[in-house]
């Protein structure tokens, strides 16, 4: 089961309708554009929504239009610090052209969450490991595939791996609230603590000798990918299992990162279910 921390969760909620809050105006109509220290800032109704509901997370304030809160599911506590706010005050809040949907939430980064509290052996969940996967799109479109299909948690490395951002929240489309995220310092030595769990581990790359369907095994896996372009590097490529690839058309030299891991994910999927209905 994972842990992210034993953080209090003061002034934490769910979104409202009808929404009861404490409410101000925006100062001058303009925001600082930047989060508190040591806060995120997170924008878009399925993040905000799912970082509202998230009782691991510690809220310090929402900024929002009258529709944006009128399209959450829930209900905040009447204390909860709301600021009312204009499309346009909002957009200086956040990344330049954001979709913010009339909500921006500033909250508590998620706590650390260590891979024992979140390798549970289940071959029907697999674990996903990014090697400098650094776009946070990229990284948030695979946690939002990896929380569909039901992956055990995401690994990346603490550096050349993107922050806990508004923009990444955005992608994971809510994802990263409930989908464990394991940051490691070094991440050829996670790979050795998930084969010591028992994880047969397959990199993903488009010269492999084998197809992923070829070299998924039967037990718990781990699908390791690496960035666009250069792919994992040799260390990390020597600590997996085997190397496959996805069967694509000459046509096409690769896919996208995150387009390679909802398809390698749902191929996981899709052999434990044969394999379930088979045993049955």
């Amino acid at each position: 089961m994972s842990k992210r921390g034993e953080r209090g969760n003061e002034g934490e909620g769910r979104a409202a309708k009808p929404l009861r809050g404490r409410a101000g105006r925006m100062k001058n109509g303009r925001g600082s554009g930047r989060a508190s220290t040591g806060m995120v800032r997170l924008w878009g109704r399925h993040a905000v929504e799912a970082a509202l509901k998230n009782p691991d997370r510690s809220h310090r304030k929402l900024w929002a239009t009258r529709e944006g809160v009128e399209s959450l599911d829930g209900e905040l506590p009447a204390d909860f610090p709301i600021e009312w706010a204009q499309p346009a005050d909002l957009g200086r809040l956040v990344a330049k052209d954001a979709p913010h949907q009339g909500l921006v939430l500033e909250c508590a980064p998620l706590d650390d969450i260590f891979l024992d509290d979140v390798l549970d052996g289940d071959p029907l969940r697999p674990v996903v490991v990014l090697d400098q996967v650094t776009d946070p799109h990229n990284v948030g479109a695979i946690m939002r595939s990896a929380a569909a299909f039901n992956a055990c948690c995401i690994v990346t490395q603490d550096r050349h791996a993107p922050p806990e951002s508004g923009t990444l929240a955005k992608s994971a489309s809510g994802a990263l609230e409930i989908l464990p995220w394991v940051r490691v310092v070094n991440l050829a030595r996670a790979l050795e603590e998930i084969a010591e769990a028992g994880y047969w581990r397959i990199g993903l790359d488009g010269e492999g000798q084998s197809t992923l369907a070829e070299a998924l095994p039967a037990g718990p896996v781990a699908l390791v990918m690496g960035a666009e372009g250069d792919g994992m590097r040799h260390n990390i490529v020597q600590h997996c299992d085997a190397i496959a690839r996805l069967p694509i058309s000459e046509a096409m030299e690769s896919l996208n990162v995150s387009n390679a891991a909802a398809i390698a994910l749902y191929a996981t999927a899709t052999r434990e279910t044969d394999g379930a209905a088979q045993a049955a």
